[in-house]
């Protein structure tokens, strides 16, 4: 069986650690159903932009999930560097604007094959960004390595702020649950608090307040696989699945 299989099959079996609703205050504003909504729930999709893998879906639906496939030969439009990823939210047919001031939350689940590597580069796996071209990203949450040791990190990038760091090969090859809140504000308004679950156990739960996560137009994030080519030792056919997506505002 390939290794695509195989992390079908792995997937199908293992549980998900669900998390409880949030608080008072917050108000469910993004649910998407993979096999109802399909790549819809999404404002847009970047699937092999290059047309580098011809005649292959890399980015799809796949029963209660959403998969994200990346081959050794796929390319962006930039060569140096691999893009799979979807962006934004869309629900009844609409888009959902993130805007300064506004504090978001999503929590889903995610299975990280150990196919899917840590990188001396950058490999991240959730971005949130301003629409439009050649804009950095505000946050990312990457699989990097420190050292000889494959970790999986939150960053704001104005100032290259670490939010959190944990093992990654503990959580790979199993479902895992996470959260992500931000507040959206410019120069230093803003916080970003990241949590995961391994199943009951909290592996991590960091806040960093005081950061900036505003650019300009409005806030979206984005999901998938998008790394550099660089750390070569690294690269192999991989896959990306996320489950149980939700995105809150609080109100």
């Amino acid at each position: 069986m390939s290794s695509a299989g195989i992390g079908r099959r792995q997937a199908l079996f293992l549980p998900v650690a669900a998390f409880a609703l949030p608080s008072a205050g917050w108000q469910l504003r993004w649910s998407p159903v993979p096999g109802k909504d399909g790549l819809g729930a999404f404002e847009g999709v970047e699937d092999d932009r290059a047309n580098s893998h011809p005649g292959v879906k890399h980015i799809y639906a796949q029963g209660n999930t959403y998969r994200f496939d990346m081959h050794k030969r796929d390319r962006d439009t930039a060569t140096d560097r691999q893009r799979n990823e979807v962006r934004g939210m869309r629900t009844g047919g609409n888009a959902l604007d993130m805007d300064n001031g506004q504090t978001w939350r999503f929590t889903y689940s995610m299975f990280i094959p150990s196919t899917l590597k840590a990188t001396g580069s950058f490999t991240h796996i959730m971005q949130t960004k301003m629409p439009g071209l050649g804009s950095a990203p505000i946050t990312v949450m990457s699989l990097r390595r420190q050292g000889n040791t494959p970790t999986i990190e939150f960053r704001v990038t104005e100032g290259d702020t670490l939010v959190g760091r944990t093992d990654l090969a503990p959580l790979q090859d199993r479902w895992i649950s996470t959260e992500v809140e931000i507040k959206i504000g410019n120069a230093g308004e803003g916080h970003v608090a990241w949590l995961i679950r391994n199943g009951e156990t909290t592996v991590l739960d960091v806040r960093k307040s005081g950061v900036d996560t505003w650019l300009d137009d409005r806030v979206r994030p984005k999901w998938g696989i998008y790394r550099s080519l660089s750390d070569s030792a690294q690269i192999q056919d991989c896959h990306l699945l996320l489950r149980d997506l939700r995105a809150y505002q609080l109100m």
